[in-house]
């Protein structure tokens, strides 16, 4: 079962979750939702990016938290949020994937918002 959490980010995803994934594309469906979502909001501080990486023997998806105390959320090739890997009132997610910091490979930022706040 999908975690579930209540940040603008898991809002974003629980109308994706069940997208697919585009076969002539480099990013699944609901990676370009996700980016068209955020543009299409106010400017986030810090800006709203997502990264990808390799962990535990598969592609995932790292999006940030937008601000102070919430959680960043780590998400499946699905869209669907495997944990938090950090943020939270301790700064060290939900606990779920506690060794993601160290043991992701090939982390990489795909997508950050180029926008400035007006």
């Amino acid at each position: 079962m999908p975690v579930s959490y209540s940040s603008p980010q898991a809002s974003i995803f629980k109308s994706l979750e069940n997208a697919e994934t585009e076969t002539n594309s480099e990013f699944p469906v609901w990676v370009k939702k996700f980016i068209s979502e955020k543009e299409s909001q106010p400017v986030e501080n810090p800006p709203a990016s997502l990264m990808q990486c390799q962990y535990k023997n598969q592609t995932v998806y790292y999006a940030s938290a937008n601000c102070c105390d919430q959680f960043s959320v780590l998400y499946n090739k699905s869209g669907n949020a495997i944990c938090a890997p950090d943020g939270g009132l301790t700064g060290k997610g939900d606990g779920k994937c506690r060794d993601f910091g160290e043991t992701r490979e090939n982390f990489k930022t795909i997508w950050k918002d180029a926008r400035t706040r007006t």
